[in-house]
């Protein structure tokens, strides 16, 4: 037995086995659906300042704007679309990249450099779990950056792209969504598992000598320097999504969308609104990582990198 298994209380669920992976999966929901809801006011300010940077001077006044005029449901305005979305993309994302960690790097390639490991785990798990997120975004996009709003509540936003487009309406920002969310999350978890392995290195003390708060607390700083490169990677990916959920012409293809997109905006529209991003994703992706392996702890778990 390893010191750090000798560190932690003894497991309920047996490591690499089908439980694991599922209590992975459930600590990806409850880190990434409430977290991605509790910044629904950045995204809000973030989405409609991407699609109209002359909407507002300002993030502040843009707050005070929105609150003046709708009060604090419309500060919050797109949390449903935001909630359930983001709970089915936390579940796959953090479920499967621990399947595919130990696939690629336990039975695969285990003689492979863990960072290659790391990328290609968390972009193959990024793949699926976005096919699970894309309609909640579709709605979710369409509801913040129209006004008046295209809809008031995610089912009333999910039956009128239904209606008017078909079931393909819901996932026409999916390859957009991949551009932005496969190499965001690649930098978010081998960035992570490299920062915290440093750390602990930094600290001249093995992981399994720290207790499971102190971890923890080691889990939310590497959290937050791996949120920054995510936010800046992804960020005119990002940018193309709002575009494309709320600007693309029935009947226009991606590449055509994104081109004329492209011609109107320029080089310099695609970071519209990074400051803001900078500031939701590296708070999102600490607290992310905090709540991910402080629930994997309550297992009696190892948390994630630094081993």
């Amino acid at each position: 037995m390893s010191t750090l298994e000798k560190a932690l209380p003894k497991p309920g669920i047996e490591l690499y086995s089908g439980k694991y992976f599922l209590a992975c999966g459930f600590g990806g929901i409850i880190a990434c659906g409430p977290t991605h809801t509790a910044v629904t006011p950045l995204d809000l300010v973030k989405c409609r300042r991407q699609v109209d940077p002359n909407l507002y001077k300002s993030n502040i006044g843009a707050w005070k704007s929105i609150y003046k005029a709708e009060g604090i449901r419309g500060v919050f305005f797109g949390w449903s679309p935001t909630f359930v979305g983001y709970c089915c993309q936390g579940g796959g994302k953090y479920g499967f990249y621990e399947v595919f960690k130990y696939l690629y790097g336990d039975k695969l390639f285990p003689n492979m450099n863990r960072t290659a490991i790391f990328l290609g785990a968390s972009a193959s798990a990024e793949f699926l779990a976005d096919i699970a997120l894309c309609p909640f975004e579709a709605v979710k996009v369409r509801m913040q950056t129209t006004l008046p709003p295209f809809a008031n509540t995610l089912r009333e936003g999910m039956s009128k792209i239904i209606k008017e487009e078909g079931y393909a309406g819901l996932y026409k920002g999916l390859y957009p969504l991949w551009g932005r969310q496969i190499p965001y999350t690649m930098v978010k978890f081998a960035t992570f598992e490299t920062t915290v392995d440093r750390i602990y290195k930094y600290l001249g003390k093995p992981k399994a000598s720290y207790n499971g708060l102190q971890q923890t607390g080691v889990s939310f700083l590497g959290g937050y320097i791996a949120g920054i490169g995510c936010a800046v990677i992804s960020h005119p990916a990002d940018v193309m999504v709002s575009k494309l959920n709320s600007d693309r012409k029935a009947g226009e293809g991606a590449g055509q969308a994104m081109s004329r997109i492209y011609g109107n905006i320029g080089f310099k529209g695609l970071w519209n609104g990074l400051p803001v991003r900078i500031l939701m994703i590296g708070t999102l992706t600490a607290f992310q990582w905090l709540i991910y392996d402080s629930f994997k702890v309550a297992l009696g778990l190892p948390t994630t990198g630094g081993h």
